[in-house]
């Protein structure tokens, strides 16, 4: 696992050991990155369920101006930490131990509202309805993005809440859904 382009490019990341986190491959990554390459620069990134901070910092690296973190698992939160220190971005980043539904029920959003969304929720734990019923203005700018990641088999809603789906696109077996607040 790595950073693709930008001031990082070619950094390796840390991922911690075991089945639990499912880092986003390179080849997804790479295309994520391009179809939300002109929304980058100067963007407030929120990665939610980050496992290792891979796509944030992707983000940092092509110039986002600020990320925040969130995640529950301790050695999630050690590999986020550790890459943060390693690619040199702990000004520009801020982690939260915290579980993602819960975090987006605070009401406190550091440095939000966000202008890019990461989610990559567990697979076939069925998080997508919850994490976009959850999305509004203050989580998320009018004109900001989200980008969930999930399963070709499982079901994500069109709509939810404020959120509509406005673009999905596949690779492999997994497909990246890009949500927008509905604000008509």
């Amino acid at each position: 696992m790595r950073v693709i382009a930008g001031r990082e490019r070619g950094r390796r990341l840390l991922c911690p050991a075991g089945l639990r986190v499912r880092p986003t491959a390179d080849r997804v990554k790479e295309a994520l990155f391009n179809i939300l390459q002109e929304r980058i620069p100067g963007a407030r990134v929120l990665d939610l369920f980050a496992g290792t901070g891979a796509l944030g910092i992707e983000a940092l690296s092509r110039g986002a101006s600020w990320a925040v973190f969130v995640d529950n698992h301790p050695a999630s939160l050690a590999a986020i930490r550790a890459n943060l220190n390693q690619c040199r971005f702990n000004a520009e980043a801020r982690v939260i131990k915290c579980d993602a539904l819960a975090f987006l029920e605070r009401g406190v959003y550091p440095y939000g509202p966000y202008d890019l969304i990461f989610a990559d929720p567990p697979y076939r734990r069925n998080f997508a309805e919850a994490l976009l019923e959850k999305i509004t203005p203050a989580v998320m700018a009018l004109d900001g993005i989200l980008a969930l990641e999930h399963a070709r088999d499982e079901e994500v809603p069109e709509r939810a809440g404020a959120m509509v789906c406005v673009r999905s696109e596949r690779y492999g077996d997994t497909v990246l859904s890009f949500y927008r607040l509905n604000t008509l």
